[in-house]
Formats: C-alpha cells, sequence, structure tokens
C-alpha cells in the first residue's frame, strides 16, 4: 500500500471521518448557485477570517489549543500541528480557497472547480490509502485514478455555460490536470488551493480557446 507519510500520522478511520467533514463543504458551490458573487464574498470572507484567527490563536492560546486537540485533533495531520512554521490546517485553507476562488472565477467554473476538490480530493485519499500499491509520481496511480473518474462525474453534472457537448471535453482535460496537480502538491502547496485553481485556469482557458472572443465575465454568466 503506498500512502504519503503525512497521511499516514492518522489512521484509516480518522481519515474517513476527516473526509466526511470534508464533504461538508460541498455545500459552498451548492449555495453559490443561489447567491450573487457579492453575497458569496461577504459571507465567505466572515467565515475564512473567522477561521484563520481559531486557526492561528491555537499557536499562542494554550486553552484554545486545548479545546482544538481534544475535539478536532484525531483528525489532524502532524504537520497542522507545527509550532515552528505555524501552518494552517485544511478546513482553512478550503475557506481561503472558496474565497480566492470566487473572486477570481465566473460562477459556473468555481461550482465545477470546487465540487470536484471536495468529491474527488476525498475520493483520492481513501482510494489511495485503502487500495494503492502502484506508485505514481509522488502518491499511488490508484488513487489518482478515483480523482479523475470521479471528477469526470462531477463534469458531467456541474452547470455548463452555453450547454454544448465539447464543454464536457474541455471540463476533463482540466479535471485531467487538477488530478496530476492532486498528486504532486504536497510540500509545494496546500491542494485545497491548487485543485480548484488548476481545474479554473485550465477550464478558462481552453474556453477562450475554443470559443475565440469569448468572454466569460461579459457572457451574462451569474457570477
Amino acid at each position: 500500500m503506498i500512502e504519503s507519510s503525512e497521511s499516514a500520522t492518522i489512521n484509516y478511520r480518522d481519515e474517513v471521518i476527516r473526509k466526511m467533514v470534508h464533504l461538508c463543504s460541498l455545500s459552498i458551490p451548492i449555495a453559490y448557485y443561489f447567491f450573487s458573487r457579492i453575497e458569496a464574498i461577504i459571507i465567505l470572507s466572515i467565515l475564512t477570517i473567522t477561521a484563520i484567527i481559531i486557526d492561528v490563536g491555537r499557536y499562542y492560546i494554550p486553552s484554545l489549543e486545548s479545546i482544538v486537540r481534544k475535539y478536532l485533533g484525531f483528525m489532524m495531520r502532524k504537520h497542522e500541528w507545527d509550532k515552528k512554521k505555524m501552518n494552517l490546517n485544511g478546513a482553512t485553507y478550503v475557506f481561503i480557497s472558496a474565497l480566492a476562488c470566487v473572486i477570481i472565477f465566473p460562477k459556473v467554473l468555481f461550482i465545477t472547480g470546487f465540487a470536484v476538490l471536495i468529491i474527488s480530493d476525498t475520493s483520492a485519499a481513501l482510494i489511495g490509502r485503502k487500495f494503492g500499491k502502484t506508485k505514481f509520481l509522488a502518491k499511488s496511480l490508484e488513487g489518482t485514478l478515483a480523482f479523475f473518474v470521479s471528477a469526470v462525474i462531477v463534469v458531467f453534472f456541474t452547470p455548463k455555460i452555453l450547454g454544448e457537448p465539447l464543454e464536457l471535453l474541455i471540463g476533463i482535460i482540466a479535471v485531467a490536470v487538477g488530478a496530476i496537480v492532486e498528486n504532486i502538491s504536497f510540500g509545494i502547496a496546500d491542494d485545497n488551493l491548487s485543485i480548484p485553481m488548476s481545474i479554473g485556469f485550465v477550464m478558462w482557458g481552453l474556453y477562450l480557446i475554443l470559443y475565440p472572443g469569448l468572454e466569460l465575465i461579459l457572457l451574462g454568466v451569474p457570477r
């Protein structure tokens, strides 16, 4: 079985619980479908600032650290307790990523990229740790394939801009890039940020290449 030394710092049962909590973040792209861009930015800004304050505060306030360790410590990885580097935990990065991606991308691209992050990152982690035996880049081939297959399914169900079949190809190419980024991100960038960013930018670029002259922001796509 192939697993990163970092993922091995929590056992598989706790990994499952961590990823079930991660799946709750699927509420972000679902809710954003019904909110305006400005409303989403305001809400996510409040959540992100709160998360950062708590996350950084636990390094300075012993009582807060004790509460976090008691209720969430079993799900947190070793690097998320590094007092020297004061690393943020994955949940905080989810909020940071959501806020940044809402600001940068049109709504349709955000919903696709972020839904893939939540669903496919979960699939890659659980399948990779349980069944990963074949080394592929930094992680396992099984985990990366789980990411890609689940991401393709997500692409089929997320909203499209023009409603054309070619958009499925755009999404599939983008999530293939996202699968590689997920595999190699550890130690370079937090994948909660790198996955939706890579998918969003690839999709955006492909739309502009395959639909010359198309400006997504001016298309009337709700943001």
